[in-house]
């Protein structure tokens, strides 16, 4: 199925790694030109590098930070400069601080600014900034990846889920209100997906893993490779009427849980 975004051009945040990096390359293997957000230059380059060679897109790393407003200056200028337009934001974030806590052990208040600027500040913004160039065009995609969480209380992550959720009424409340110039708005919200290749300090032990898989329907973990094509087609000229929606890629978490 021709998806329709071979041209267009796709701002992918945090996409130096993980998640970020998978929806970038999947996007760009369609056709579509790529910008990539991350703080780290050398990786950035040569993702562009690979984008460019194996796929035959532009591609524009833009080394900067989600949190910092003259980052995103910097981001929105090169846009303009180098593609004039935008059409698909992909909007993709940090973690929350470490180490993960119950709810009534988060009492420190810096902790709970700091998971909002993270995970709940910097969308708003991006989507504010990619607003006019998209209706410009009168088109545009915003997806937001949040996390299956958000349907699911998981001990220990209030700090994600908390601003995850706000993310996710965000973008219902925007796309009530952007729809008439053309621009969907939905959310993605993963869970219980493959992390082999997260360094060793934050990656699971296999007794971990082995529990992670069981939450399943499935009995497995899912793939960044998954996880991606569903974004993909939430960016896609196809997928045009589906709009203030939170679509779970959990493997069924969220449902198999109700059945324990």
């Amino acid at each position: 199925m021709d998806l329709g975004l071979s041209g267009k051009v796709a701002l992918i945040t945090a996409s130096s790694g993980g998640i970020g990096m998978n929806v970038a390359k999947r996007l760009a293997s369609e056709g579509a030109d790529v910008v990539l957000l991350a703080r780290s230059a050398e990786k950035l380059e040569t993702l562009a590098a690979t984008f460019r060679d194996e796929y035959g897109v532009r591609a524009l790393p833009v080394v900067g930070s989600m949190l910092e407003t003259s980052d995103h200056d910097r981001l929105f200028a090169a846009i303009k400069d180098e593609f004039g337009r935008l059409d698909i934001a992909i909007l993709n974030t940090g973690r929350p601080p470490s180490p993960l806590r119950s709810a009534l052990d988060e009492t420190d208040r810096s902790r709970w600014h700091q998971s909002y600027d993270t995970l709940l500040s910097c969308v708003i913004e991006i989507t504010q900034r990619a607003h006019p160039l998209m209706s410009a065009n009168s088109w545009g995609r915003m997806i937001a990846i949040t996390s299956a969480s958000v349907h699911l209380a998981m001990p220990h992550h209030a700090l994600s889920t908390v601003f995850r959720a706000g993310v996710e009424a965000y973008m219902k409340h925007l796309s009530s209100e952007i729809g008439k110039d053309g621009i969907t708005v939905n959310c993605v919200a993963p869970a219980l997906i493959d992390s082999s290749h997260r360094e060793a300090a934050v990656s699971y032990s296999p007794e971990q893993t082995a529990r992670r898989r069981e939450m399943s329907a499935m009995k497995r973990l899912g793939t960044h490779e998954e996880l991606a094509s569903v974004v993909t087609f939430l960016a896609s000229v196809p997928a045009g009427f589906v709009t203030g929606e939170s679509i779970r890629v959990d493997g069924g978490m969220v449902t198999a849980a109700l059945h324990r």
